[in-house]
C-alpha cells in the first residue's frame, strides 16, 4: 500500500485540509490530482445512485467517505490493496470528531493544523502506523508519563530543601536569642557552638546564613577588581524571566529580604504586617483543615488540626496563666496541652497555667502551649461545600459548580476554586460569582471570591468546553482564609500569679491546607 495523499474537501468540492505524504510529487501534480475529484464523484445525485466509494483514474484510485457535509479522500496508487485503504480511511473519519465539534467548513479550517498533526501520526511516507486513535491524541499531546515523574520527583525534592531550610534557620535564630540571653556576643562561633548542627542534615543546595561578626574598621577604598558577586542581589535576566512568568499566569511569591536567623520560606510566607498589634502577651491560634469529598457526595476523609502559642516580650511577664474560653461540643474535639502546664487546672477551669515546678515560659519566643485535632465524618461539618455537576453533549461539555457556605458563624476570605480542564481548551464562562481566569500555561480555571460569608451563602459557576469528559475537571481543589475559628476555643483573659490583668493580643487563622473534591 501506498498512500500518496489524504484530504478533506466541501460538498461543492473545495479542498479544505490535504497532506501528501510522498517526496517523489511535485506540487502542480498534486493539485491537479485534488482538482480532479470533485469532478470524478460528480453531483449529489450521481453520488446517492452510486454503489461505491471509490473512483479509479489512470495512474491513481480515490477512496472517499462522505460525512455529513464533507468528504475525506484518500489518494492510493491503483495497485494498493484496497481492503487496506477503507481501513486507514475509517481511521480518518474517527480523527475529525476528535478535533472539530462539527463537520463543517468553519470549523474544519479553525483546527486544519491540528488535523495535518494526526494525519502524520497515521501515515509515515505513503504507509499505515499501527496506531490506534487513543495513541494519536497521546502523540499529538506530546504527554509523558517519565515527564511528570520527573517533575514531581523534583517538587519534592524543592519542597524538602526547603523545609530543611526553615528548619535550620529556626534553630539557628534560637540559638542566637539562647546566646543573647546569657550574655554572649552573637557570633558565627557562639551560634555554631550552640546550635550543634551538622552540615550533613540539611542539602548542599542549601546556603548557610550569615552572621554578623563584631564591627571592624572597614577599608576606605574597594579591594580586588571591584565585579565580585552580590549575595542577594538581582540580576536583569532574573527580573526578565520572572515578569515571564506572571504574564503566562504563574502566581509569584514575592520573596522578602530575611534577616539574621529569619525562619520564613517560601511555602508560607509571612504577611508584611501583622494584622493586630501586638502586645505584651501575644496569643496565636493557627488552625488548619484537610478533606477529601467525594464527587458523588460523602466526605471520604476529614480533619481539623490547631496550635494554640503563647509569647511574653519580658521576663516578668514568663509565668502568666492563660484563660480560655471552650465553646467546643463535648467530645467534638481532642484537647492536648503542653506538658509543663497543669492538666488539673486547664481540665476544671479551663485555665492554661505552669506547674509549680515548670520552666517560665521564653523571652520573645512563640510556644505552643495547646492543640486540638476535631475528626470529621460527615460532609454537612465543612465550613463550605461544592456540588460539581459535569454533563457531556454531542457539543463538548456542561459543568456546574455550586459553593455553600455550611457555617455561616465563619467568613471565609480570599477564596479561591481550581478546576483542571481538558487538554488545549478554553473553557467558554455563561455564569460566575465573583471572577474567574483561564491559565493556559497550567490548564485550570481559577475561580476567585473575596468573601464568602451570610450575605453570598451560595454561587455559581457555569462554563463550557469542546471537548472532554467528567474525569477532566477532577479534582476540584479549595483554598481560603478565616479569622473565625472552626473550634470556638478563645482567649478570655491572661493573668499574672499575683492575680493582676496583663494587657494581651489576641491572633486567629483559620486556613484549608489540602481541601479537594476527587
Amino acid at each position: 500500500m501506498v498512500l500518496i495523499a489524504a484530504g478533506v474537501f466541501s460538498k461543492s468540492g473545495k479542498a479544505l485540509v490535504a497532506r501528501q505524504f510522498v517526496t517523489d510529487m511535485t506540487r502542480a501534480r498534486l493539485e491537479g490530482l485534488l482538482d480532479a475529484f470533485p469532478k470524478l464523484i460528480g453531483n449529489d445525485k450521481d453520488a446517492l445512485t452510486r454503489q461505491h466509494t471509490f473512483v479509479e483514474t489512470e495512474s491513481v484510485r480515490y477512496v472517499y467517505h462522505p460525512l455529513d457535509n464533507i468528504y475525506v479522500v484518500l489518494i492510493t496508487t491503483r495497485n494498493s490493496n484496497i481492503l487496506e485503504d477503507l481501513e486507514t480511511l475509517r481511521l480518518f473519519s474517527r480523527v475529525i470528531p476528535e478535533y472539530c465539534r462539527s463537520n463543517d467548513e468553519k470549523e474544519i479550517l479553525a483546527h486544519d493544523f491540528d488535523l495535518i498533526f494526526a494525519f502524520d501520526e497515521v501515515v509515515t511516507l505513503g504507509y499505515r502506523e499501527s496506531v490506534n486513535l487513543a495513541q494519536i491524541r497521546t502523540f499529538t499531546e506530546m504527554d509523558s508519563h517519565e515527564e511528570r515523574v520527573f517533575m514531581q520527583i523534583k517538587e519534592a525534592q524543592e519542597k524538602a530543601a526547603k523545609q530543611a531550610m526553615a528548619e535550620k534557620a529556626k534553630e539557628l535564630k534560637r540559638a542566637q536569642k539562647e546566646a543573647l540571653s546569657r550574655g554572649l556576643k552573637p557570633n558565627y562561633a557562639n551560634v555554631q557552638a550552640l546550635s550543634s548542627l551538622s552540615s550533613s542534615s540539611a542539602p548542599s543546595a542549601v546556603a548557610e546564613p550569615i552572621v554578623s561578626r563584631p564591627s571592624q574598621p572597614a577599608p576606605r577604598g574597594p579591594v580586588g577588581g571591584g565585579k565580585a558577586l552580590k549575595l542577594g542581589g538581582k540580576t536583569n535576566d532574573e527580573d526578565a524571566f520572572l515578569n515571564q512568568l506572571r504574564q503566562q499566569g504563574q502566581t509569584i511569591t514575592p520573596v522578602a529580604k530575611a534577616g539574621l536567623g529569619s525562619s520564613s520560606s517560601s511555602a508560607n510566607p509571612t504577611p508584611a504586617a501583622p494584622r493586630v498589634k501586638r502586645e505584651a502577651v501575644h496569643v496565636r491560634t493557627d488552625e488548619k483543615i484537610n478533606a477529601r469529598v467525594s464527587r458523588d457526595g460523602g466526605l471520604e476523609s476529614g480533619e481539623v488540626l490547631a496550635t494554640v502559642s503563647l509569647s511574653v516580650a519580658s521576663p516578668d511577664l514568663n509565668s502568666v496563666s492563660v484563660q480560655m474560653s471552650n465553646q467546643a461540643p463535648a467530645g467534638g474535639a481532642q484537647l492536648q496541652v503542653h506538658p509543663n502546664l497543669d492538666k488539673k487546672e486547664w481540665q476544671t477551669s479551663s485555665i492554661l497555667k505552669l506547674k509549680s515546678n515548670g520552666k517560665p515560659y521564653p523571652v520573645n519566643n512563640d510556644v505552643g502551649i495547646l492543640k486540638w485535632k476535631q475528626v470529621l465524618t460527615e460532609e454537612e461539618q465543612l465550613p463550605i461545600s461544592l456540588n460539581c455537576w459535569p454533563q457531556e453533549s454531542s457539543d463538548g461539555c456542561q459543568v456546574n459548580i455550586e459553593y455553600t457556605l455550611q457555617r455561616e458563624d465563619i467568613s471565609l476570605q480570599n477564596v479561591r476554586i481550581v478546576v483542571p480542564l481538558p487538554t488545549s481548551t478554553a473553557p467558554v464562562v455563561s455564569e460566575c460569582e465573583g471572577s474567574y481566569e483561564y491559565q493556559k500555561t497550567r490548564n485550570i480555571l481559577l475561580w476567585t471570591l473575596p468573601v464568602i460569608d451570610s450575605s453570598n451563602s451560595t454561587g455559581t459557576l457555569e462554563f463550557s468546553v469542546p471537548n472532554g469528559h467528567s474525569d477532566h475537571f477532577f479534582p476540584v481543589q479549595v483554598g481560603f482564609q478565616s479569622e473565625n475559628l472552626f473550634v470556638p476555643i478563645t482567649v478570655t483573659d491572661v493573668i499574672k500569679q499575683d492575680g493582676s490583668a496583663v494587657q494581651y493580643s489576641v491572633e486567629t487563622s483559620f486556613n484549608s491546607e489540602n481541601f479537594e473534591i476527587i
